[in-house]
């Protein structure tokens, strides 16, 4: 605003000067004109920035998921089973591509002995980003392949797609619905879309 008025005084200076009259169409439009450009570029408020990611290459990666948690079971007759298990634990991820390093894994299944997995699954990174991933599997007592298909995400995972497969091995089942457990064989590939910044007063954030 200040900027604005020095221009408005100047353009006055210059009409009020005899002399100048000749030139004040063309010097005080093009002064004036000028101004308010630079005072509104420099008064503009901040944007928010998307970072490209690389293009939205896939990312490999293998690892491993641990987890425990807690099943309720039913029985369907004879040696048919249904139960529910809700997990938690740690997925730590390799690979110079990797999305990340670790996660906080997260994961709901409904299982049939007889039909196999369906399920939900929630990684969290260390800023708190979300991955989200349906999974589907055999399940049974023959096969135990499981596979996960991105279904999204919050921050730099939203828009996520892709898949990854594992097979889980229980170590611990017991009466009271106690279970652990931990993938074998985990990889898979992910393609994410790009991480939003926003800038503050003082310039644009990494």
């Amino acid at each position: 605003m200040q900027r604005t008025n020095q221009l408005a005084g100047f353009a006055r200076d210059i009409f009020d000067d005899t002399s100048c009259r000749p030139l004040r169409l063309s010097v005080v439009c093009a002064v004036v004109l000028v101004g308010l450009l630079v005072v509104s570029a420099c008064s503009r408020a901040p944007q928010t920035y998307v970072l490209s990611d690389a293009g939205g290459e896939w990312h490999d990666f293998k690892g491993t998921w641990i987890a425990a948690g807690s099943r309720d079971t039913v029985r369907l007759g004879g040696d048919r089973r249904a139960s529910i298990t809700s997990y938690s634990g740690s997925l730590v991820l390799a690979g110079p591509s990797r999305p990340g390093v670790g996660f906080r894994a997260e994961a709901i299944a409904l299982n049939d002995s007889d039909t196999g997995t369906i399920g939900r699954a929630v990684w969290t990174d260390e800023r708190g980003d979300h991955v989200y991933s349906k999974l589907r599997g055999e399940g049974t007592a023959t096969s135990n392949k499981i596979l996960g298909t991105f279904i999204g995400g919050t921050g730099r995972y939203a828009g996520a797609t892709g898949t990854y497969e594992f097979a889980w091995r229980f170590m611990i089942e017991n009466e009271e619905g106690n279970v652990q457990g931990q993938s074998t064989g985990l990889h898979g590939r992910i393609r994410v879309a790009s991480p939003l910044a926003t800038p503050d007063a003082g310039g644009q954030q990494p």
